[in-house]
């Protein structure tokens, strides 16, 4: 037995069988019961629930170019800290990845940092312009092997533009992630559209704005017969038009958020900047529909946005203030809380929204988040039975925007193995040196 084999003795799997998981050279060896190895680390997992290693296909890691808000390695420590083990990374850096040379940078930063697969995101259009399509072929042959491209934080808007990035990636079998905001019905809009709004004084963002394009692009990808995917969908509008285009057999998937998953729009009447995010929080209607489209797999994923800013952008006024919430370590009690607490989702049924439909959207290696003999050990162990307050001390990334603080969350993760490497043991963060020298071994 090599130093990194484990046993994790009397998990729960996500279908309720008890199992021993044995760990060894990076590799599921056996998930039976009874198992004993000689040398390996026990793990006490009674009363844990075993998942699959988590899987962000929204995650923003902000380097290059914004390192005062997070960089590769705080933004995977901080998922390793809330149990996932693949994250890929948005677009939107500096420069934008929209080369192969930015993707392999950031992919390699990942590699580096060791705490999670980090697959970078390319950007469709140069420079998220919205102009002329990026180097999508190049990344896609780079050896990042780019698969999900997206100018997520801002909208492919023109609908050429959008039918030409299309027909490209289904060369390839790749995918379009949209950031569905038709950028004329938004122009300075601070949160939803509605009575609250003109309340509170703050100009609304209308649940057309994102219900219009998501409408278009389901029709394009149904011309070109490629796949769509639909970022942070938040409206009971855009769970219709998800419906009826999987109806028609269109190959279209989607996502919420775990804040769209729990926040509404009330949450605004304080003013208080962490609340404000793309698109914004909406109506309770709007949150029970999310929940019922994640139940009935409408909704195919639950992706974080994680979207780190560094204290002043958050710490002023409400018009002045940046959109977005740091999500890594908060999404799998959110998620816990607000449907599996409430009877929506069992724990296979988190598996499926939270790594394995995620890890088949972003073409992640076939069985690398499987609970199969000779998989990837990619495994997060979390304690059903917890509950406790969420403060700074969950927080693991370089800024601290989380809606979350203060709030008590069902649920905690206690430890996240990536590739066989403990990153999180027992609820600590494993040591930067040990992560790298794992990752580092990985690869050879």
């Amino acid at each position: 037995m090599s130093e990194q084999s484990y046993l994790l003795k009397g998990a729960t799997l996500p279908s309720g069988a008890g199992a021993d998981i044995l760990i060894e050279a990076g590799r599921i060896v056996s998930t039976t019961t009874g198992a004993v190895a000689a040398g390996a680390t026990v793990v006490d997992a009674a009363g844990l629930v075993a998942l699959p290693g988590l899987v962000d296909l929204h995650t923003h890691l902000r380097e290059p170019g914004f390192e005062q808000s997070e960089t590769v390695l705080t933004g995977t420590r901080a998922a390793a800290a809330g149990g996932f083990t693949a994250v890929f990374a948005m677009a939107n850096t500096l420069p934008v990845s929209d080369t192969a040379g930015v993707v392999e940078q950031v992919q390699a930063l990942g590699r580096a940092a060791g705490y999670a697969t980090v697959r970078p995101i390319g950007a469709v259009t140069v420079g998220l312009g919205g102009e002329r399509l990026s180097e999508i072929g190049a990344m896609a042959q780079s050896r990042a092997g780019v698969r999900v491209f997206s100018d997520d934080g801002k909208c492919v808007h023109d609908s050429l533009l959008m039918r030409r990035a299309l027909e490209y990636v289904k060369t390839f079998d790749g995918v379009i992630a949209q950031h569905a905001q038709d950028p004329r019905l938004t122009e300075n809009a601070q949160m939803n559209e509605g009575s609250l709004s003109s309340e509170l004084g703050l100009k609304g963002w209308p649940a057309v704005a994102e219900e219009s394009i998501i409408a278009r692009d389901v029709l394009l990808a149904e011309h070109v017969g490629a796949r769509l995917h639909i970022c942070h969908l938040s409206t009971a509008g855009s769970v219709d038009v998800i419906r009826w285009a999987k109806a028609r057999g269109i190959q279209v998937t989607a996502e919420a958020t775990p804040h769209h998953l729990l926040l509404t729009e009330e949450l605004i009447r304080s003013y208080d900047a962490r609340y404000k995010v793309n698109p914004p929080l909406r109506r309770d209607e709007d949150v029970q529909a999310l929940r019922e489209a994640v139940a009935d797999g409408t909704i195919d994923i639950i992706a974080t946005d994680h979207a780190p800013h560094p204290r002043e952008a958050k710490e002023c006024e409400w018009d002045a203030a940046a959109f977005g919430m740091v999500g890594l370590e908060s999404a799998l009690p959110v998620v816990q809380t607000a449907l599996v607490d409430t009877g929506l989702l069992d724990w296979a049924g988190v598996a499926r929204v939270l790594s394995q439909a995620p890890a088949a959207i972003g073409r992640l290696e076939r069985h690398s988040h499987a609970f199969e003999d000779g998989a990837p050990a990619n495994v997060t162990l979390v304690d059903p039975t917890a509950s406790s307050v969420f403060d700074l001390e969950r927080l693991h990334g370089r800024s601290q925007n989380s809606p979350y603080l203060g709030a008590t969350l069902s649920g905690s993760v206690r430890w996240t193995f990536h590739e066989g490497f403990a990153t999180l043991r027992d609820g600590v963060l494993a040591p930067v040196g040990e992560a790298a020298d794992a990752a580092d071994a990985a690869v050879r």
